[in-house]
Protein backbone atom coordinates (compact mmCIF):
# COMPACT_ATOMS: atom_id res chain seq x y z
CA UNK A 1 0.00 0.00 0.00
CA UNK A 2 2.72 2.00 0.81
CA UNK A 3 6.00 2.09 -0.56
CA UNK A 4 9.26 4.42 0.14
CA UNK A 5 12.41 4.05 -1.60
CA UNK A 6 15.64 5.46 -1.16
CA UNK A 7 14.43 8.70 0.53
CA UNK A 8 16.51 11.77 1.46
CA UNK A 9 15.61 14.86 3.18
CA UNK A 10 17.73 17.64 4.55
CA UNK A 11 17.51 20.56 6.43
CA UNK A 12 20.64 22.78 5.75
CA UNK A 13 23.27 20.80 7.09
CA UNK A 14 21.00 18.42 8.98
CA UNK A 15 19.90 15.36 7.42
CA UNK A 16 16.46 14.18 8.28
CA UNK A 17 16.18 10.94 6.23
CA UNK A 18 19.20 9.44 4.83
CA UNK A 19 18.14 6.94 2.29
CA UNK A 20 14.94 5.70 3.87
CA UNK A 21 13.23 2.49 2.58
CA UNK A 22 9.82 1.49 3.78
CA UNK A 23 7.44 -0.96 3.07
CA UNK A 24 3.54 -0.79 4.17
CA UNK A 25 1.16 -3.89 3.74
CA UNK A 26 -2.07 -3.05 2.61
CA UNK A 27 -4.57 -3.62 5.94
CA UNK A 28 -1.75 -3.23 8.15
CA UNK A 29 -0.82 -1.22 11.14
CA UNK A 30 2.76 -0.26 11.01
CA UNK A 31 4.58 1.66 13.27
CA UNK A 32 7.57 3.75 13.02
CA UNK A 33 9.41 4.26 16.32
CA UNK A 34 12.27 5.96 17.41
CA UNK A 35 12.95 9.11 19.85
CA UNK A 36 12.95 12.97 18.83
CA UNK A 37 15.38 13.66 15.90
CA UNK A 38 15.40 10.24 14.33
CA UNK A 39 13.80 11.74 11.70
CA UNK A 40 10.29 10.07 11.87
CA UNK A 41 8.08 13.10 11.33
CA UNK A 42 10.17 13.88 8.57
CA UNK A 43 9.25 10.29 7.30
CA UNK A 44 5.52 10.60 7.59
CA UNK A 45 5.39 14.04 6.02
CA UNK A 46 7.31 12.99 3.26
CA UNK A 47 4.67 10.01 2.51
CA UNK A 48 1.64 12.77 1.58
CA UNK A 49 4.04 15.12 0.47
CA UNK A 50 3.47 17.57 2.87
CA UNK A 51 7.15 17.78 2.66
CA UNK A 52 8.88 16.92 -1.04
CA UNK A 53 11.85 14.59 -0.20
CA UNK A 54 15.49 15.48 -2.17
CA UNK A 55 14.97 12.19 -3.59
CA UNK A 56 14.09 8.77 -3.91
CA UNK A 57 10.23 8.08 -4.59
CA UNK A 58 6.58 7.69 -2.86
CA UNK A 59 4.18 5.45 -3.94
CA UNK A 60 0.33 5.14 -2.53
CA UNK A 61 -1.30 2.66 -3.51
CA UNK A 62 0.17 1.97 -6.61
CA UNK A 63 0.50 5.71 -7.47
CA UNK A 64 3.70 7.62 -7.70
CA UNK A 65 3.30 10.48 -5.87
CA UNK A 66 6.83 12.05 -6.66
CA UNK A 67 5.92 12.17 -10.06
CA UNK A 68 2.67 13.94 -9.63
CA UNK A 69 1.51 17.47 -10.95
CA UNK A 70 0.35 20.14 -7.63
CA UNK A 71 -3.35 19.11 -9.01
CA UNK A 72 -3.37 15.84 -9.37
CA UNK A 73 -1.32 15.59 -5.89
CA UNK A 74 -4.66 17.51 -4.35
CA UNK A 75 -6.68 14.78 -5.70
CA UNK A 76 -4.23 11.73 -4.04
CA UNK A 77 -4.05 13.11 -0.72
CA UNK A 78 -7.92 12.79 -0.25
CA UNK A 79 -6.83 9.28 0.43
CA UNK A 80 -4.96 10.07 2.61
CA UNK A 81 -6.09 10.92 6.35
CA UNK A 82 -4.04 12.48 8.92
CA UNK A 83 -4.53 12.89 12.41
CA UNK A 84 -2.24 15.06 14.15
CA UNK A 85 -0.32 15.05 17.78
CA UNK A 86 -2.40 18.37 19.22
CA UNK A 87 -5.54 17.99 17.41
CA UNK A 88 -5.55 21.28 14.94
CA UNK A 89 -9.06 21.78 15.87
CA UNK A 90 -10.17 24.19 14.63
CA UNK A 91 -11.68 26.99 18.01
CA UNK A 92 -14.30 28.82 16.00
CA UNK A 93 -15.56 25.75 14.43
CA UNK A 94 -18.01 23.10 16.41
CA UNK A 95 -17.35 19.55 16.86
CA UNK A 96 -19.51 19.13 13.68
CA UNK A 97 -18.09 21.70 11.53
CA UNK A 98 -14.51 20.74 11.97
CA UNK A 99 -15.65 17.46 11.24
CA UNK A 100 -17.05 18.85 8.05
CA UNK A 101 -14.49 21.07 7.27
CA UNK A 102 -12.30 19.20 4.64
CA UNK A 103 -15.68 17.79 3.02
CA UNK A 104 -16.66 21.37 2.27
CA UNK A 105 -13.32 21.55 0.41
CA UNK A 106 -14.06 18.96 -1.30
CA UNK A 107 -17.07 20.82 -2.29
CA UNK A 108 -19.58 18.22 -1.04
CA UNK A 109 -22.94 19.39 -1.28
CA UNK A 110 -24.18 19.99 2.15
CA UNK A 111 -27.02 17.72 3.10
CA UNK A 112 -24.42 14.66 2.28
CA UNK A 113 -22.15 16.89 4.34
CA UNK A 114 -24.13 16.65 7.43
CA UNK A 115 -25.08 12.84 6.63
CA UNK A 116 -21.41 11.59 6.69
CA UNK A 117 -20.26 13.66 9.74
CA UNK A 118 -23.80 12.27 11.76
CA UNK A 119 -21.63 8.93 10.47
CA UNK A 120 -17.99 9.72 11.33
CA UNK A 121 -19.24 11.06 14.80
CA UNK A 122 -20.92 7.52 15.87
CA UNK A 123 -18.74 6.64 14.06
CA UNK A 124 -15.30 7.29 16.58
CA UNK A 125 -18.11 7.23 20.10
CA UNK A 126 -19.15 10.96 19.68
CA UNK A 127 -22.55 11.14 19.09
CA UNK A 128 -24.29 13.89 20.64
CA UNK A 129 -21.85 16.42 20.36
CA UNK A 130 -21.73 17.86 17.28
CA UNK A 131 -22.53 21.17 18.74
CA UNK A 132 -19.90 21.09 21.14
CA UNK A 133 -16.80 23.35 21.04
CA UNK A 134 -13.60 22.67 21.44
CA UNK A 135 -13.01 23.82 24.73
CA UNK A 136 -15.52 21.81 25.83
CA UNK A 137 -14.03 18.79 24.93
CA UNK A 138 -11.44 16.26 26.99
CA UNK A 139 -7.98 15.62 25.28
CA UNK A 140 -9.54 12.13 24.32
CA UNK A 141 -12.83 13.57 22.74
CA UNK A 142 -10.24 16.31 21.09
CA UNK A 143 -8.21 13.71 19.11
CA UNK A 144 -11.75 11.51 18.44
CA UNK A 145 -12.92 14.75 15.99
CA UNK A 146 -9.03 14.44 14.58
CA UNK A 147 -9.81 10.86 13.71
CA UNK A 148 -13.12 11.62 12.37
CA UNK A 149 -11.80 14.50 10.58
CA UNK A 150 -9.35 12.32 8.98
CA UNK A 151 -12.16 9.81 7.99
CA UNK A 152 -14.44 12.68 6.22
CA UNK A 153 -12.84 11.52 2.78
CA UNK A 154 -13.11 8.14 2.98
CA UNK A 155 -9.30 7.19 2.78
CA UNK A 156 -7.57 4.14 2.32
CA UNK A 157 -4.67 5.49 4.34
CA UNK A 158 -4.32 7.07 7.68
CA UNK A 159 -1.14 8.62 8.73
CA UNK A 160 -1.01 9.05 12.38
CA UNK A 161 1.91 11.69 13.72
CA UNK A 162 2.31 10.82 17.62
CA UNK A 163 -1.30 10.97 18.19
CA UNK A 164 -1.29 9.57 21.46
CA UNK A 165 1.38 11.49 23.02
CA UNK A 166 -0.65 14.41 24.39
CA UNK A 167 -2.94 12.03 26.29
CA UNK A 168 -3.39 9.87 29.69
CA UNK A 169 -1.84 6.37 29.84
CA UNK A 170 -6.14 5.66 30.01
CA UNK A 171 -7.25 7.62 27.17
CA UNK A 172 -4.19 6.65 25.13
CA UNK A 173 -5.44 2.85 25.24
CA UNK A 174 -9.07 4.10 24.39
CA UNK A 175 -7.48 5.40 21.29
CA UNK A 176 -5.36 2.63 20.17
CA UNK A 177 -8.02 0.28 20.89
CA UNK A 178 -10.52 2.80 18.19
CA UNK A 179 -7.55 2.37 15.73
CA UNK A 180 -7.30 -0.78 15.87
CA UNK A 181 -11.37 -0.99 15.47
CA UNK A 182 -11.06 1.19 12.52
CA UNK A 183 -8.38 -0.75 11.36
CA UNK A 184 -10.28 -4.06 10.94
CA UNK A 185 -13.71 -2.74 10.39
CA UNK A 186 -13.04 -0.67 7.28
CA UNK A 187 -9.59 -2.03 5.83
CA UNK A 188 -7.66 0.83 7.01
CA UNK A 189 -4.20 0.80 6.08
CA UNK A 190 -2.24 3.30 9.02
CA UNK A 191 1.17 4.61 9.32
CA UNK A 192 1.80 5.77 12.86
CA UNK A 193 4.80 7.91 14.41
CA UNK A 194 5.25 6.96 17.86
CA UNK A 195 8.81 6.93 20.46
CA UNK A 196 6.28 4.78 22.90
CA UNK A 197 7.10 1.38 22.71
CA UNK A 198 3.48 0.89 23.88
CA UNK A 199 1.79 1.92 21.54
CA UNK A 200 4.15 -0.55 19.03
CA UNK A 201 2.92 -3.24 21.32
CA UNK A 202 -0.66 -2.94 21.60
CA UNK A 203 -1.63 -2.34 18.09
CA UNK A 204 1.13 -2.37 15.44
CA UNK A 205 1.85 -5.06 13.14
CA UNK A 206 4.53 -4.34 11.77
CA UNK A 207 7.40 -1.78 12.86
CA UNK A 208 10.09 -0.04 11.81
CA UNK A 209 12.85 1.42 14.30
CA UNK A 210 14.96 5.07 13.23
CA UNK A 211 17.89 6.22 14.43
CA UNK A 212 19.54 9.50 12.97
CA UNK A 213 17.56 9.82 9.73
CA UNK A 214 17.97 5.55 8.64
CA UNK A 215 15.70 2.82 9.12
CA UNK A 216 18.03 0.30 11.71
CA UNK A 217 15.66 -2.24 11.67
CA UNK A 218 12.39 -3.04 9.73
CA UNK A 219 9.41 -5.80 9.20
CA UNK A 220 6.53 -7.37 10.72
CA UNK A 221 6.68 -8.12 14.71
CA UNK A 222 6.49 -11.90 14.74
CA UNK A 223 9.43 -11.78 12.54
CA UNK A 224 11.56 -9.69 14.39
CA UNK A 225 11.25 -11.24 17.70
CA UNK A 226 12.38 -14.44 15.97
CA UNK A 227 15.65 -12.79 14.64
CA UNK A 228 18.62 -12.88 16.72
CA UNK A 229 19.98 -10.09 18.11
CA UNK A 230 17.13 -8.18 17.01
CA UNK A 231 16.70 -4.34 18.75
CA UNK A 232 12.99 -4.33 19.25
CA UNK A 233 13.36 -8.04 21.07
CA UNK A 234 15.85 -5.84 23.53
CA UNK A 235 13.98 -2.79 24.15
CA UNK A 236 10.34 -4.64 24.75
CA UNK A 237 11.95 -7.30 27.01
CA UNK A 238 15.26 -5.33 28.35
CA UNK A 239 17.37 -7.33 30.32
CA UNK A 240 20.44 -6.36 32.13
CA UNK A 241 23.69 -6.00 29.65
CA UNK A 242 26.05 -7.36 29.10
CA UNK A 243 24.65 -11.30 29.95
CA UNK A 244 26.80 -13.27 32.41
CA UNK A 245 28.99 -15.44 30.85
CA UNK A 246 27.73 -18.90 30.67
CA UNK A 247 24.24 -17.85 30.33
CA UNK A 248 21.37 -18.40 28.17
CA UNK A 249 19.35 -16.07 26.47
CA UNK A 250 15.89 -17.64 25.62
CA UNK A 251 13.12 -15.50 22.87
CA UNK A 252 9.87 -17.13 22.69
CA UNK A 253 7.02 -17.00 20.49
CA UNK A 254 4.13 -19.34 20.31
CA UNK A 255 5.59 -21.73 22.92
CA UNK A 256 4.16 -19.69 26.24
CA UNK A 257 1.39 -22.07 26.67
CA UNK A 258 4.07 -25.19 26.46
CA UNK A 259 5.99 -26.05 29.64
CA UNK A 260 9.42 -26.25 27.88
CA UNK A 261 11.88 -25.27 30.37
CA UNK A 262 10.11 -28.37 32.64
CA UNK A 263 10.35 -30.58 29.49
CA UNK A 264 13.82 -29.78 28.75
CA UNK A 265 15.03 -30.26 32.76
CA UNK A 266 12.97 -33.53 33.12
CA UNK A 267 14.31 -35.01 29.58
CA UNK A 268 18.43 -33.99 29.98
CA UNK A 269 18.36 -34.10 33.80
CA UNK A 270 19.65 -30.10 33.86
CA UNK A 271 19.97 -27.61 36.75
CA UNK A 272 18.23 -24.72 35.36
CA UNK A 273 18.03 -21.17 37.04
CA UNK A 274 16.06 -18.48 35.74
CA UNK A 275 18.03 -15.02 36.02
CA UNK A 276 15.24 -12.67 34.63
CA UNK A 277 12.29 -12.54 31.95
CA UNK A 278 8.82 -11.83 31.18
CA UNK A 279 6.48 -12.48 28.68
CA UNK A 280 4.02 -9.24 26.58
CA UNK A 281 1.27 -9.60 24.58
CA UNK A 282 2.52 -8.74 20.58
CA UNK A 283 0.64 -9.15 17.74
CA UNK A 284 -2.14 -11.61 19.26
CA UNK A 285 0.63 -14.00 20.08
CA UNK A 286 2.03 -14.29 23.44
CA UNK A 287 6.06 -13.47 22.99
CA UNK A 288 8.75 -13.52 26.14
CA UNK A 289 12.41 -13.40 26.63
CA UNK A 290 14.21 -15.54 29.38
CA UNK A 291 17.11 -15.42 30.57
CA UNK A 292 18.95 -18.39 32.10
CA UNK A 293 21.75 -20.51 33.64
CA UNK A 294 21.68 -23.91 32.43
CA UNK A 295 24.52 -26.72 34.05
CA UNK A 296 24.58 -30.42 33.46
CA UNK A 297 26.63 -32.86 31.27
CA UNK A 298 23.78 -32.40 28.84
CA UNK A 299 23.70 -28.84 28.58
CA UNK A 300 24.56 -29.05 25.20
CA UNK A 301 22.05 -31.20 24.08
CA UNK A 302 19.30 -29.51 26.34
CA UNK A 303 19.70 -25.97 23.88
CA UNK A 304 20.04 -27.98 20.70
CA UNK A 305 16.06 -29.58 21.87
CA UNK A 306 15.06 -25.75 22.70
CA UNK A 307 16.07 -24.58 19.36
CA UNK A 308 14.22 -27.45 17.77
CA UNK A 309 11.33 -26.61 19.97
CA UNK A 310 11.62 -23.27 17.90
CA UNK A 311 13.19 -21.04 20.69
CA UNK A 312 15.51 -18.43 19.79
CA UNK A 313 18.98 -19.21 21.54
CA UNK A 314 21.76 -17.09 22.44
CA UNK A 315 25.11 -18.19 24.22
CA UNK A 316 26.91 -14.99 26.46
CA UNK A 317 30.22 -15.64 25.93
Amino acid sequence: MIQASGLRKQYGDVVALDGVDLTVREGEIFGVLGQSGAGKSTLLRCVNLLERPDAGTVTVAGQDLTALRESDLNRARRRIGMIHQHFALLSSRTVAGNVAFPLEIMGVPRAERERRVGELLELVGLEGRGGHRPHQLSGGQKQRVGIARALAGNPSVLLSDEATSALDPATTQQILALLKRLNTELGLTILLITHEMNVVKTVCDSVAIMAGGRVEESGTIADLVRTPGSRLTREIFPLPEPAPAGSVTLTFAGQAGRPVVSEVVRKFDVDLSILGGSIEELAGDSVGRLRVALEGEDAGAALAYLRASGLIVEEAA
